[in-house]
């Protein structure tokens, strides 16, 4: 169960990257309703964060969600804020896919 906390935890990662990425095409008292949203995403996946380290190692735990975050994030940012999706950035998330497995694999 701890695994679907820590995944739930780096999608919350990747909503509050979203919401800076949103703070910085807003303008106006919108920019306080993206902050909000990146506080409460942001205390809600360090909350699950915690919650899947009590019995997680606290390094594999990290690795994993910082990578969830990552590809997330680069996703989001191809996706959504029409980012450049060059062979390399999808090469190098790719790998750390497979890094992301492959700690998730070797985890006791």
């Amino acid at each position: 169960m701890n695994w679907i906390w820590l995944i739930i935890a780096g999608l919350f990662e990747v909503a509050f990257a979203f919401c800076l990425g949103k703070v910085k095409e807003s303008t106006g008292n919108e920019v306080y309703l993206w902050y909000a949203g990146f506080g409460i995403a942001l205390f809600i996946s360090m909350g699950l964060l915690m919650k899947a380290i009590e019995s997680l190692p606290i390094a594999t735990a990290y690795a994993v969600w910082t990578g969830i975050g990552a590809v997330g994030t680069v996703l989001l940012g191809i996706l959504v804020f029409k980012e450049p999706a060059t062979f390399w950035r999808l090469f190098f998330i790719s790998t750390l896919i497979g890094s992301i497995i492959g700690l998730k694999m070797v985890s006791h």
